[in-house]
């Protein structure tokens, strides 16, 4: 197959994907429709096509590696654009306890329902279940206890959402704790 058609291939996997799609799974894909034992380096030329011809300003997408995979998302200019209409359709909002439960498990993960509970202070069943419902999470096993309770994580559509490729990319806390929030005088 001429190169150009690959790349409109891998351009077309790429494109139809709900989730940023890894190189192996290009592959296979392409292996099976094809018939044939395409290798990586093939399909990192195809990607360095494709990302060229989204650089170009007449498009407002470029191709991202996201979370191990590539993924079309649209260019930094036009975030406020496409930001009014999320607003409008943000009926999806999740809750400020949502919010709270997916912090803690991003930060703390893998962890126990009864651990978040711990640390929030109230029962998080059904923001454990929204968040599930959401797939921003994903049960991660059984922890090695007694009673063996379920194990939560984010999920790799988490990673999507907010823009990460390594979990190390999130915020340190210590970046974000602001004096305000302090209780006490800081010694020096």
């Amino acid at each position: 197959m001429p190169q150009a058609n690959l790349t409109q291939h891998v351009e077309a996997l790429i494109f139809s994907s709900v989730q940023s799609i890894s190189v192996h799974e290009i592959i296979l894909a392409l292996n099976a429709v094809f018939n044939k034992e395409y290798i990586e380096t093939e399909i990192f030329e195809c990607l360095d096509a494709i990302k060229e011809k989204y650089s170009d300003v007449r498009f407002a997408l470029e191709l991202v590696n996201l979370n191990k995979g590539y993924q079309f998302l649209t260019k930094k200019e036009y975030h406020e654009t496409v930001n009014q209409l999320q607003l409008h359709r943000s009926k999806k909002k999740l809750s400020q306890a949502a919010m709270e439960t997916l912090a803690i498990i991003a930060y703390r993960q893998p962890i126990t329902k009864l651990e978040i509970e711990q640390i929030r202070g109230v029962n998080s069943d059904y923001s454990v279940q929204r968040l599930l419902e959401k797939e921003l999470i994903s049960i991660d096993g059984k922890a090695e206890t007694p009673g063996r309770p379920i194990l939560y994580s984010t999920s790799a559509l988490f990673m999507d959402y907010f823009g990460l490729n390594h979990l190390n990319q999130l915020p340190q806390l210590k970046d974000i704790a602001r004096e305000e929030n302090t209780v006490g005088e800081i010694m020096e």
